[in-house]
């Protein structure tokens, strides 16, 4: 018997319809072709971090980031493994979106990038000159400030303000994106305070608060507000994974909030200024 013209429709309409459950549980056809699966693996926790740069990692394993990866691991009874890569231009195309590692430790909470999980820590930039030098400024609109040599950081928020205050002349920038396995620009900015090449320097406090215990010359650090002039001096820090990977960044976050205490406590140990949600400085 011939197929007639209604046949074929009806025998088509009833195909689409026996196929239409599984057609919504794949997706739209653009999303067809890419990769859903999450990281699984039992045994391994598989991080990419920076080989030199600390205070957040090394390969010698003595960063904040490496103990509190560490923290992790050992909660979810798996082993920890590192997969090296400078923090640089090109981190995330080369390391988490080829799936060299399933887990980032320190990125902003604005990073586009990469999926974040809920912050572990907020910090802020700060205020670092010699104990000794008998200064008392607390603010970057302090007036002391047009007569001393200032450091910073190119491109961060404090160099926006220092502008603004109309400071350039008395700046000394240093270089943002660099090769981390051969120069710190931050830590090199708290290097010339101790020395005397710097009067003050306006460095991100993590940062700031290690690398000040690493100087002979004692340094004040003065945590800035959280907010000057409609800038943001203060971020949240998370961890980053792979878009899509719901089931991943729920069982981090669950971690996170369950080893807070101890997380928080690797943290202070490193000098770093913690904020808390309201944006008042915890002490140890």
């Amino acid at each position: 018997m011939p197929i007639t013209g209604s046949t074929f429709f009806n025998k088509a309409l009833n195909l689409f319809f026996y196929l239409l459950p599984l057609i919504l549980l794949l997706g739209p056809p653009s999303s067809w072709a890419k990769t859903t699966y999450e990281a699984r693996n039992k045994d391994y926790l598989t991080v990419c971090g920076d080989p030199n740069h600390m205070p957040f990692s090394n390969k010698a394993m003595e960063g904040f980031e490496n103990r509190i990866a560490q923290l992790i691991a050992d909660d979810l009874n798996r082993t920890l493994r590192y997969r090296w890569w400078p923090q640089t231009v090109g981190f995330v195309r080369n390391t988490l979106s080829v799936r060299l590692c399933d887990l980032v430790m320190g990125v902003t909470s604005v990073n586009e990038l990469l999926q974040n999980t809920n912050p572990y820590y907020r910090s802020v930039y700060t205020l670092v000159y010699r104990e000794n030098a008998g200064l008392q400024i607390q603010s970057l609109d302090d007036p002391t400030l047009k007569e001393l040599k200032i450091g910073v950081v190119a491109g961060t928020p404090p160099a926006t303000l220092l502008s603004k205050y109309g400071l350039m002349d008395q700046v000394r920038p240093y270089q943002r994106t660099v090769d981390t396995r051969l120069y710190s620009p931050a830590t090199r900015a708290i290097e010339d305070v101790a020395e005397g090449n710097l009067d003050i320097a306006v460095i991100w406090g993590p940062i700031a608060g290690y690398a000040s215990t690493q100087q002979k010359t004692p340094l004040s650090i003065i945590p800035l507000p959280a907010k000057v002039d409609s800038v943001p001096m203060a971020f949240n820090v998370s961890m980053g994974i792979r878009r899509r990977e719901s089931n991943w960044k729920h069982q981090l976050n669950m971690e996170l909030e369950k080893l807070t205490p101890s997380i928080q406590k690797i943290l202070l140990e490193y000098k770093i200024p913690l904020l808390d949600r309201n944006d008042r400085l915890i002490k140890p």
